[in-house]
């Protein structure tokens, strides 16, 4: 086992915390987009779109849709549908509040 932190190793944990930042969020359902954008400025959408764009950088060809559904673990609409209540006026507020 090498104790070198080299570039295969940085991405080999990049890629580890990645995956469990998305168990995380798996796990964590009821945090909503909205609640996680309010927070920390970035979403499950925002993740997704992330993605794509590092597919797009190395030429990959995958869709909005498939990048997503990498995010959520299915397709967005079926997550949407089933875990996405519409966001409440106090939600609402306290995004315009945070994009000023």
């Amino acid at each position: 086992m090498t104790n070198t932190l080299d570039n295969a190793n940085t991405t080999e944990l990049e890629a580890a915390a990645f995956r469990r930042l998305l168990q995380h969020l798996d796990n964590n359902k009821d945090v909503q987009n909205i609640d996680l954008m309010i927070l920390a400025g970035f979403c499950r959408n925002c993740l997704s779109k992330w993605y794509k764009a590092a597919a797009d950088e190395r030429g990959l060809d995958i869709s909005d849709d498939q990048a997503r559904e990498a995010i959520y673990g299915m397709p967005y609409s079926q997550w949407k549908a089933q875990y996405q209540p519409p966001a409440t006026a106090e939600q609402l507020e306290a995004f315009e509040q945070r994009r000023k």
